[in-house]
């Protein structure tokens, strides 16, 4: 099946402009569903560090879900679902250097757990193991139930796993005051449940004009992904990062940004699960030996590649916190390897 809503619209200008309305009702949906998420978190006593960084983390990844899933199972696009996972990583690293160029004296002063270190390294690996995944055959994928899944997929839920359970440890208390929500927890969770069915329905659509944006100008899947489908998706995070930054509350900005690109790996193995033609990191079938490296995998393994500099540089960046000057340089260097990261993709 490959439906697409707006593959009869021939008219660039109109297209741009519906991407660019679908894209500011996810940012809409997904502020609404932080909002409410943070209201869980005055009503309940589930771990700040654990909403801030999982559960927040999770509900401003939701477009990145949903358009992914749309991707493999309405258009059939794998590269698109690498171009979206991947620049969606990438862009939100350069979150982080955003905000400390913002906000530099409150990153210096900020109380910032180590857990996010430990959830950078976790990135780097799985990144790598994504990596690894573009170089192994279809017919290396571990069968299970009824479809086919890359053994790199297995590995990547399971580090996320892990991740979620040691993330409960962080007790790094958050900096904003503990507010009187005038809803109950039924109204918080109603709520959240309508704008989660308008976040699905509209990242379908982000994905869709996604496709046809592509097709128009005439970018690779991959790259498409990695611009449209990668900064639409992110919005969210940059969202609310930066309001969290306007808080003073740094260790749950960083914290949500960590933790989504984490999530962000989940959506790649399920992706790898629901995808029927091949493998979600490489379509192409090989008997033996290493997978065929073509033009899409070449501009997903720069992403990769440029992404793993980014990380490393973000651990950078929390381990010099206190001095300003290799703070400022660090920002820009994670900003400038977002986009030399686009621009050796293409």
């Amino acid at each position: 099946m490959n439906f697409n809503f707006f593959s009869n619209i021939e008219s660039l200008p109109l297209l741009l402009a519906l991407y660019i309305s679908l894209a500011a009702i996810v940012v809409t949906a997904s502020i609404y569903l932080s909002k409410y998420v943070d209201a869980l978190d005055k009503k309940t006593n589930l771990s700040g560090a654990f909403i801030g960084g999982v559960i927040l983390a999770a509900v401003t990844s939701l477009p990145e879900l949903f358009t992914s899933v749309t991707a493999v199972i309405i258009l059939s696009q794998a590269e698109l679902v690498q171009g979206n996972v991947y620049g969606s990583n990438i862009f939100n690293f350069t979150i982080i250097g955003i905000c400390v160029l913002i906000s530099l004296k409150n990153f210096k002063e900020a109380k910032i757990s180590k857990a996010h270190n430990k959830t950078l390294i976790f990135t780097i690996i799985m990144f790598i193991l994504s990596l690894i995944g573009i170089y192994i055959p279809q017919n290396y994928a571990v069968p299970i139930i009824i479809t086919k899944v890359n053994i790199i997929s297995i590995l990547l839920i399971t580090l996320y796993i892990i991740n979620i359970k040691t993330a409960k440890n962080d007790d790094i208390s958050s900096n904003d005051k503990k507010s009187a929500v005038n809803l109950t927890v039924k109204e918080i969770i109603t709520r959240f449940i309508l704008f989660s069915v308008i976040l699905v329905i509209i990242s379908i659509l982000l994905t869709q004009a996604t496709d046809s944006l592509s097709e128009r100008l005439s970018l690779g899947k991959t790259v498409a992904g990695a611009v449209f489908l990668g900064i639409a998706t992110s919005l969210p995070e940059l969202t609310s990062s930066i309001n969290l930054v306007r808080l003073k509350n740094f260790n749950a900005s960083i914290g949500n940004i960590t933790g989504s690109n984490l999530f962000n790996f989940t959506v790649l193995s399920l992706g790898d699960i629901l995808y029927r033609n091949g493998s979600i990191y490489n379509t192409y079938e090989s008997e033996t030996g290493f997978a065929e490296i073509t033009k899409a995998n070449t501009g997903s393994i720069m992403l990769i590649l440029f992404a793993i500099a980014s990380s490393i540089l973000s651990l950078m960046i929390l381990k010099f916190r206190e001095n300003s000057p290799a703070s400022i340089i660090l920002a820009f260097a994670i900003i400038a390897s977002y986009i030399l990261g686009i621009a050796f993709s293409m």
